[in-house]
């Protein structure tokens, strides 16, 4: 029996007898022939020729251009009856012939769906489960494949195979077979289709895939077999609760394994290997209580093991290092750990390697380290005085918008509540300006969020009228007054705050930008939109009393029947709101 054809994960596979055209001049003359109609009539469970007339068809089904002949010669509801009967050798050459016709044919899977055969076949699968004579593991081979062929790339009859509940059959089929190579490769493939829906992901982690993979993977030696499974794994480790599993059965110890073996190789199959296993640990991470497993209090030796990839020669390694730190960073406990254990100076050194024609992805993942090990209040200024700030600041050239995010996002995290760090980034010019260029990076939505976020944050925790006067002459003005519009309100708060102290501080060498910028009339909108939050409404009127200290300012004010507007927000639900428009009228009606 030649091999049939299968879907494989990473590519499908023909295994082709003739050329193309030959196929093509065969499926002509078998069609003229009629041959096929005739097939059908003598495929009964009581002929004696079944068997023989089924593995023709499966081996004519191999043929890409007959397998929409046979489905139009009405083939596939006789061939399903057939799964029906005990004989063996039917029911293996049956198998072949449906998962032939369905390897990439529409109509062939659709025809077997709406006979029912996946149903049969399922069935079929749950009862030969535990059986390991070579017959039965033969057959199981052959419909894990037919259903293989029948489901690849299509959700809706993964979906009904899921609902049918054929991974808990499979994981155990897995388990029960795992000497049986040619079996276990056909899970493995099934399990790769499956794995990518959700709802999937749902019924393994009730199952002990975890352990099953891990035990299967570490028997391999070959390149092809660890990529197999690592092709499950990958969609699998995206669920929090196989995670866990992947962790308590044993998987980071086999990747670790990997990347020491692999590390220093310059081998194709040795490169892509340490890729894949370094990836995969960082996913593992991604999970709360994976990550806070292997964390162990800072002192675990997957941790520690980890660390040691940051200095590391190899860009892969330096990378999935600093990815794994950021991961670790998730929560203050663990980020103040890492903080007093120097872990700042390790990505700072990694980031000294990438500022001249670097790596970006190192330069992101090390720069997203950063940034969540700045989160912790008491980390901020440790971290300042170790010299992040100037660190961070060498990427200011960068034109790579992941890692001008990742470097606003960083610094905004290092000067808040730090007056002193604030005020010095925010008097220098070169800073200032590339972040009112960035300002205007309408292709880069979140560059332009982070940039215009860090020019409120310089001004409103420094409250220094020098970086006032420095974003002036910078063209900052415009850009934290088109901030107040934004859709998002933490954006719109942090620049009503900013320019109340620019109002405040400053308001003679602002006050034509303000105008310019055409601030009044976006604060009577903003208090005349119902839809305002009241946090909004009183940081407006908190402006608009200090914009009133300006000739030109007050006369736009009174011009544009602001009282009217103030009055009706004295009866407003949320008291601040409320009386704070007294405040406001009481101050416009003097000033008037």
């Amino acid at each position: 029996m030649e091999q049939d054809v299968f879907f494989t994960k990473s590519c499908r596979m023909y295994v082709p007898t003739h050329s193309m055209q030959k196929d093509m001049e065969t499926s002509e003359k078998i069609q003229k022939s009629g041959v096929l109609q005739v097939f059908a009539s003598l495929l009964t469970p009581q002929s004696s020729c079944t068997a023989k007339v089924a593995n023709i068809i499966a081996e004519v089904a191999r043929n890409e251009f007959m397998r929409n002949p046979c489905v139009d010669a009405g083939l596939i509801p006789p061939l399903v009856q057939l799964l029906n009967c005990k004989d063996q050798e039917v029911l293996l050459q049956t198998g072949r012939a449906l998962g032939n016709i369905c390897y990439d044919s529409h109509e062939g899977r659709n025809a077997v769906d709406h006979a029912g055969g996946a149903h049969i076949v399922v069935d079929h699968i749950r009862s030969l489960c535990s059986k390991t004579d070579p017959a039965s593991e033969k057959l199981l081979t052959v419909f894990c494949g037919m259903l293989m062929n029948y489901s690849n790339e299509n959700d809706t009859l993964q979906s009904q195979l899921i609902n049918m509940g054929v991974i808990p059959t499979l994981v155990k089929l897995l388990g029960i077979h795992c000497q049986n190579a040619a079996l276990t490769e056909m899970c493995l493939v099934a399990f790769g289709n499956l794995a990518e829906l959700e709802s999937s992901k749902e019924q393994f982690a009730y199952t002990n895939i975890a352990e099953e993979l891990v035990k299967l993977f570490k028997k391999q030696i070959e390149h092809d077999k660890k990529e197999m499974i690592f092709e499950v794994l990958a969609p699998l480790a995206e669920n929090d609760v196989i995670k866990l599993q992947l962790v308590e059965a044993g998987l980071v110890e086999c990747l670790l394994e990997i990347v020491q073996k692999t590390v220093d190789s310059d081998k194709e199959d040795d490169i892509a290997e340490l890729k894949t296993a370094s990836d995969l640990m960082v996913l593992l991470l991604l999970g709360d209580e994976s990550m806070q497993k292997l964390f162990e209090g800072g002192k675990g030796s997957v941790f520690q093991r980890v660390l040691s990839w940051i200095p590391s020669n190899s860009h892969q390694l330096q990378l999935a290092g600093a990815l794994a730190i950021a991961n670790f960073a998730r929560n203050d406990g663990n980020c103040i750990h890492m903080v007093d254990n120097g872990i700042v100076q390790k990505l700072m050194d990694l980031l000294d390697r990438h500022v001249e024609d670097g790596n970006v992805t190192v330069q992101h993942a090390a720069l997203s380290a950063l940034r969540n090990l700045a989160i912790p209040v008491v980390n901020k200024a440790k971290m300042l005085s170790a010299g992040v700030a100037e660190a961070v600041l060498k990427f200011l050239r960068s034109e790579m918008p992941p890692v001008q995010f990742k470097l606003l996002g960083t610094l905004r995290m290092l000067i808040d509540a730090q007056a002193e760090a604030a005020e010095q980034l925010g008097k220098n010019v070169k800073l200032v300006e590339r972040l009112v260029e960035w300002c205007e990076a309408k292709d880069h939505a979140g560059v332009m969020g982070e940039s215009n976020r860090l020019l409120s944050a310089l001004i409103r925790h420094s409250k220094s009228k020098d970086v006032i006067r420095t974003i002036v002459q910078s063209g900052g003005i415009k850009h934290l007054v088109t901030m107040a519009t934004s859709e998002h309100v933490i954006m719109q708060n942090e620049a009503l705050v900013a320019l109340a102290l620019i109002a405040a501080l400053e308001l003679v060498t602002a006050e034509k930008d303000l105008e310019n910028a055409q601030l009044v009339q976006i604060l009577h909108r903003l208090l005349s939109d119902d839809r305002s939050a009241p946090e909004i409404k009183y940081n407006s009127m908190v402006l608009i009393c200090a914009l009133i200290g300006s000739e030109s300012l007050q006369k736009e004010v009174q011009s544009m029947a602001f009282l009217e507007v103030v009055s009706k927000l004295r009866s407003h639900e949320n008291k601040t709101v409320a009386q704070q428009a007294s405040l406001t009228e009481q101050r416009l009606a003097v000033e008037s």
